[in-house]
Formats: structure tokens, sequence, C-alpha cells
């Protein structure tokens, strides 16, 4: 097994994710989109240099990524893609990557990376794609300018997140899968700015893929927030030097889930331990009364104690968004 079985806990997840399952195969196989289709996007060396000129130049490389996909958008019909593409498009944009296949793939700077001291890697959950990013990007932008100058926060998607109503969401698979790529990416980083102290923000199914790529993570902290569980059953089971924070909102329903793990003959069901029980290990940070989708909200306490982490400031306590 993954986890410990304690009480009925592994028996509670197998019996909702098959309940779940047999209410959603069919519906998220009917209502899938076609795929939008987009260009390959031009190969671009390693992330070597931090200066100011070399990011500008892949950003531009990334721009122009970015129109030729909204332009097949526009030639497929889809409208509502297209005009989410012209935005990203926009000349204050800043994308280290970009893939507008099988949904989309991003990499977006917010602030200024080649002078950043402070980096938070914010790792996105269920139902990020194209079509909805501008959710992530808004928190992002919320948390950038909570932590100030001489920071960047980097939204990374960099991987096909699950749909919150499809069995994909009940497994670590997809996560197992993303690990590579975002222990590569955080690597990257580090070695772009070596000075600067960066921590990997995972929200939601997000904190399952951190979870998978924590044992090669050389970052400060590791931020579990809605989460559903890391595919672990403790801090040490995650094998990580960086410090494990672990929130939750008072009113997200994720609290609701039954956590744990089970192996079975086909895979593992269930994306293990709670992470804010004091038996998982993690350092437990307020994140105030927000819900599910609320964490990045401006304004709010959740928000101003994970600027907090990133800075490596003890977070508060105090309420300010009740």
């Amino acid at each position: 097994m993954a986890s410990r079985p304690r009480g009925s806990r592994p028996l509670r997840t197998l019996l909702a994710a098959l309940v779940v399952t047999s209410v959603v195969v069919p519906v998220s196989g009917a209502a899938r989109p076609a795929a939008v289709p987009a260009p390959v996007p031009r190969n671009l060396a390693p992330l070597r240099a931090a200066g100011p000129g070399a990011l500008a130049e892949r950003y531009a490389v990334n721009r122009e990524g970015i129109r030729a996909a909204e332009r097949m958008a526009e030639g497929h019909g889809d409208r509502a893609r297209a005009e989410a593409l012209r935005g990203m498009a926009g000349p204050a944009r800043q994308f280290l990557s970009f893939d507008g296949r099988d949904g989309g793939r991003t990499t977006e700077v917010f602030g200024d990376l080649a002078r950043a001291e402070r980096i938070a890697v914010l790792v996105p959950g269920s139902d990020t794609n194209l079509d909805r990013y501008e959710r992530l990007r808004s928190g992002a932008v919320a948390l950038q300018r909570e932590l100030g100058g001489r920071s960047a926060v980097i939204a990374w998607l960099g991987y096909e997140t699950p749909s919150t109503v499809s069995p994909g969401v009940l497994s670590p698979a997809r996560a197992a899968e993303a690990a590579p790529g975002l222990r590569a990416f955080a690597g990257a980083v580090a070695a772009l700015r070596p000075t600067a102290r960066i921590s990997v923000l995972c929200h939601s199914y997000a904190a399952v893929v951190c979870g998978r790529a924590a044992p090669g993570l050389d970052v400060a902290h590791l931020v579990l927030f809605g989460s559903p569980g890391a595919g672990a059953e403790s801090v040490s089971a995650l094998r990580t030097p960086a410090t494990v924070w672990a929130g939750r909102g008072d009113d997200d329903w994720i609290a609701h889930v039954p956590h744990g793990a089970l192996q079975l003959p086909f895979g593992t069901v269930g994306l293990g331990d709670d992470p804010v029980t004091p038996e998982f290990g993690a350092r437990i940070f307020a994140a105030g009364p927000g819900g599910h989708s609320d964490y990045l909200k401006p304004g709010s306490l959740s928000l101003r104690n994970l600027a907090r982490i990133v800075s490596g400031q003890a977070p508060s306590e105090e309420r300010r968004d009740a």
C-alpha cells in the first residue's frame, strides 16, 4: 500500500473512487471537446543566461509561437481559444515556454526573473489548460504583487492536468508523468538564479505532482494548499530537504475528500494522506475562511501567508479577509 491504513480510510477512498468513476467516465468521455490544433513549438536552448537580453529574446520567440497558435485556432473555428491566445501574445507577457498542442503547456513569468531574489514556482491543479488559463494567471499576478520588488512568480503549466470529473483525478499516475518535468524546470531556475530563494507552491492535484517530484527538488520551501494528498504518508516519505508547508481554507471542499491510497492490480487509487494532519508532519499555515479556489485571492490571509513563506518569513495568524 502507498500509505498506512487507518481505520476505514482506505476502504472509503476506494468506494468513493468507484462511485465517482461510475458516474463520470461516460460524462467526461462524451463532453470532451475536439482538440484544437497548434503548431509544433520551436526548439529553444536550455535556460542558461539570466540576463534581461537573453530572457527578452526567449519571450519574443514564444510570443511568435503563441501568435501562430492563435492563427491556427482561428482557422479551426475556435474563436474563444483564438481570443485567449491573442491576449497571451501581448507585448508585456513573458513566456519561457509555450506549446499549444493537446490542451496547452506554458511557463509564464511575472516580475523580473533576471533580478529576482525570491522566486515562487506556482503549479496548478486539475482543470487548468489554455481555455482556463486566466485563473492561473490571475493568481500569479496577485502573488507577485503581494511579494513586491525583487521577486518573480513563474506559473508552470508543464503537464496535462486531469479533469475534476474524471477517473484521472483519483490516481497519482498523471502526477508521476509530470514530476520529472517539474524537477528539471526547478533545477533550471536554480541554475539560472543560484542566489535566489526558490519555493514551489502546489495547489490541489498539483500537490501530488510536487510530492512525486520532491526528492529531486532543491528548493527552500514546498507548499501544499487545497491538497487532496501528496502521494505520500508523511513529510519524511517525501525525502526532500525543503521545508514542507500545508494549508487549507475553512470552506475548502477538499477537506471532505477521503484521504489515503490503495494499491490495486490496475494501479493506485487515492492520493495519499492528508497533508494538514499532525501525523503528516508538515508545518501548517493559516489559510483563512476561503474555499478551494480562493487561496490566491487578493487581500486574503492565504495569499499573504504564501507570500510570507516565499519571502522566508513566518506566516501570520491574523485574519484580514473575514
